[in-house]
């Protein structure tokens, strides 16, 4: 029998677990994940009022129901075990952690309070416990810099009213945190022109429903000579005509950052365009979305993400998802990758005595790490449905120590 352990429950370790098994009966999967619940990005990363795409965690949910999977959530690679641990518990080793850390500007006043990083405010809005309460104030003004979809994520969840949250798993508290901020103007700024703009069709398109915001292009001629249906959609939402008074969301491209100023606190950003000419925007929060690199685990790391050749690091180490590829493609793309990453692996890594499941739970258990196993987590996922009322999907735990809580089994 063959041992796999993957570091990693997103959709890039689920997906190649269920490759793994499909093409090998004689295959066990083990599944680590540093939290207590699984499914990665799904579940802190997609938007919460995303909930169509969320809805794919109960394919992966079935992944991890599986008889020759085991689920250890809780325990980090590092902290918990090494990696040179697991290969001598297992005939392959697989790292799919993803790519957690914020690429920086390395600007002046990035340290600016009111300057956050698109993973800090993500992870505040979709509850994920290495985030805790972001205190937004006051805001009349923001400036968002990216160019794809996570800007547009962070400003569409700005403009939107409390109202428009029913149906998402978005806190209320957050919600409400959201809505007294008194905004008044989105400012999205992409670095690169507009014809390099990586938005989805279908993000540019909710903008033009929203209750409360209407989007406008901060020079009309941004989109011309622009055939790509994005910006097509773009330039159709930017000219629709909207009623009331409403929060603006300005859309400018081709503008470098150069500085957050503020005195203490964030108060405008400084870019300067392609021909020299500078322009200040005011800001009281400035979300920089630019990116994300993946964690080295003591392995070698290129352009942010993990050395490897088509997914091999070395020897019957493997990497997928974004920690092999950086951040880039969508849910699907793990999919794929998964199916040629499993045949690489049965390929070349024969079944052998190495010992696997029960191995490391005697490991972790010598060393008082404690995990959540599959049914665990599926009473963390009931109360947290049970907890929301019927304006939300779930009301997710914040803390660790919460979600630990709420994993335990009834007493009696």
């Amino acid at each position: 029998m063959r041992h796999v352990v993957i570091a990693g429950s997103g959709p890039a370790g689920c997906y190649l677990a269920e490759a793994l098994l499909r093409a090998d009966s004689d295959c066990r999967v083990d599944i680590i994940d540093r939290l207590p619940t699984p499914f990665g990005l799904v579940r802190f990363g997609v938007a919460p009022d995303h909930q169509t795409t969320k809805a794919v965690t109960r394919l992966l949910d079935r992944v991890l129901a599986k008889p020759d999977v085991s689920y250890f959530g809780g325990v980090e690679l590092g902290r918990d075990v090494s990696i040179d641990e697991l290969r001598a518990l297992y005939d392959a080793v697989v790292i799919a952690t993803g790519a957690p850390l914020d690429r920086r500007l390395g600007i002046p006043g990035e340290e600016l309070d009111g300057v956050v990083a698109s993973g800090r405010f993500v992870g505040w809005y979709n509850h994920h416990p290495d985030h805790g309460n972001l205190d937004l104030g006051r805001i009349e003004s923001a400036v968002v810099i990216g160019n794809g979809n996570v800007a547009l994520d962070v400003a569409r969840i700005l403009a939107k009213s409390e109202a428009e949250f029913h149906g998402s798993d978005l806190d209320p508290d957050v919600g409400h945190a959201i809505a007294g901020t008194g905004i008044r103007q989105i400012a999205v700024v992409g670095r690169r022109p507009a014809l390099h703009m990586k938005f989805s069709e279908q993000e540019v398109g909710e903008l033009g429903e929203l209750r409360r915001a209407r989007p406008l292009l901060a020079a009309t001629d941004a989109l011309d000579g622009l055939s790509a249906k994005p910006a097509e959609v773009l330039r159709s939402v930017c000219e629709r005509t909207y009623d009331g008074d409403r929060i603006e969301i300005a859309f400018h491209f081709g503008l470098t950052p150069v500085a957050f100023e503020g005195n203490a606190r964030l108060e405008r950003v400084r870019f300067a365009g392609a021909d020299g000419f500078e322009i200040v925007l005011p800001a009281q929060l400035a979300v920089t979305c630019i990116g994300y690199e993946t964690h080295g685990h003591g392995l070698a790391v290129d352009a942010g993400s993990l050395r490897n050749e088509d997914g091999r690091i070395e020897p019957g180490l493997y990497v997928t998802g974004w920690a092999k590829r950086g951040p880039s493609g969508t849910i699907p793309t793990n999919r794929a990758e998964a199916q040629v990453l499993a045949k690489k692996i049965l390929s070349e890594c024969a079944g052998s005595e190495k010992p696997g499941t029960g191995a490391l739970g005697a490991l972790l258990r010598s060393r008082a790490a404690s995990h959540v196993d599959y049914g665990a987590w599926r009473r963390i996922d009931a109360s947290e449905i049970a907890r929301a009322d019927e304006s939300r999907t779930r009301r997710k735990w914040r803390s660790l120590d919460e979600l630990l809580s709420a994993a335990k089994p009834p007493s009696g």
